[in-house]
């Protein structure tokens, strides 16, 4: 007698785990775009444009009067796009979830509702425990947009402000350089028959690609220093030509920097920009060169480098002058509020198509790299290093 066959198999009769789908639920999102009040800060985090595409898409939008001033959009041009405008400051920050450009201070905090969701800056560096412990006692959920991945591992928030920065340093140069400033009265540009402007830029990252780019496309003669061969070898890939390129050899630093108009610092460092040009190096430079430290926000990489500010931008010292602005995209604040628009609206997009921001960081690695307190309890490793505080791995949080 033939035995009868199964028509399942041993392992289909085995009991299986099931995969419980998470529900994506479209959700409306209210949020408050307050009033920047730290120094110089004149960015705002969404363009007019941007309102308009999340309005249309059945989003509120809460605009603080005034907030888009600095980057020279008038409240007209939001409440046309749909926002609600307010003079009621304490009325912005009770929206549910909260976009700004630098971290909200101490005072704004106490403004703040508790369980809101605060998406800005963090810049680690400027903080203390107090912010951190501020915070916690509202149980905020808030996220770095400087620590935000996309999906090729790079930081977009800060990958987009470099590239400002890198073109601007160039730009300011040029200025600095003329007459009109005091300048040796050189034109940032290669006319026949005249030798070009000789620039030094130490750094070939983000910041220093697009300063090479810059002074490229102007006709400057670019000497490109840097401690990494892949970086270099990357940045003549990504230039698609070669340029002179040197790893941080002191004598052909020094020699270079003899020779210069312009010295552009681009270095960056785990806790502080380090050092790389002397200030006998820069005692040796030419009368009426220009140094433009972007570093100066890490420390700066020049050592005779000091602190400025946008209203009183440079100092000379050794006959050199020096431009040490930490903040300086927020001197063209209009294309970096675009620039910080263009990033932001995407995410927020993302979060109300997953139902809320705990599906969007489930969902999406990158966003969750940006999160660095989740209802109150802090989630960044290197917060709580550096400020001595207890944490907890997001992933243990949010399942």
């Amino acid at each position: 007698m033939s035995k009868s066959l199964s028509p399942f198999t041993k392992e289909q009769l085995l009991p299986q785990e099931e995969t419980l789908e998470v529900s994506k639920r479209k959700g409306n999102l209210f949020i408050g775009i307050p009033k920047e009040t730290s120094f110089q800060e004149k960015r705002v985090c969404l363009t007019p444009d941007a309102v308009s595409a999340l309005v249309n898409n059945g989003h509120r939008v809460l605009f603080e009067s005034g907030a888009g001033k600095g980057a020279k959009f008038k409240d007209k041009d939001y409440s046309e796009a749909g926002a609600e405008i307010t003079k009621d400051t304490s009325k912005v920050f009770s929206c549910p979830i909260l976009l700004k450009v630098e971290p909200p201070t101490l005072d704004e905090i106490k403004l703040i509702n508790p369980q809101t969701i605060l998406i800005s800056a963090l810049q680690i560096k400027t903080q203390n425990k107090t912010y951190f412990e501020a915070l916690a006692k509202k149980r905020i959920t808030a996220i770095g947009f400087e620590f935000i991945r996309d999906e090729d591992g790079a930081y977009p928030a800060v990958k987009q402000l470099s590239e400002i920065a890198g073109t601007a340093s160039v730009l300011i140069a040029s200025e600095l350089l003329s007459n009109v400033n005091n300048g040796n009265g050189l034109l940032f540009g290669n006319i026949s028959g005249v030798p070009p402007t000789e620039v030094v830029i130490i750094g070939a990252g983000t910041v220093g690609e697009f300063a090479v780019r810059s002074a490229l496309g102007i006709g400057a003669n670019i000497k490109v220093f840097d401690s990494s061969i892949s970086k270099l070898r990357a940045l003549q890939n990504n230039l698609g030509r070669a340029i002179y390129t040197s790893t941080m050899q002191p004598k052909n630093l020094l020699k270079a920097l003899k020779r210069c108009d312009v010295a552009i610092g681009a270095v960056r460092g785990k806790n502080r920009s380090p050092i790389l040009v002397s200030e006998d190096m820069v005692a040796q430079m030419k009368t009426g060169a220009v140094v433009i430290d972007v570093s100066i926000d890490m420390g700066g990489c020049f050592e005779t480098s000091e602190i400025t500010r946008h209203d009183k931008p440079t100092f000379i010292k050794h006959g050199v002058i020096h431009y040490c602005v930490p903040n300086i995209p927020a001197r063209y604040s209009r294309t970096a509020s675009v620039s910080i628009s263009n990033m932001f609206t995407p995410y927020l997009m993302e979060i109300a198509e997953n139902g809320g921001l705990e599906n969007a960081l489930r969902f999406d690695r990158g966003l969750k790299n940006g999160l660095y307190f989740y209802h109150g309890i802090l989630t960044n490793k290197s917060v709580a290093d550096w400020f001595g505080l207890d944490y907890s791995d997001a992933n243990l949080l949010i399942f």
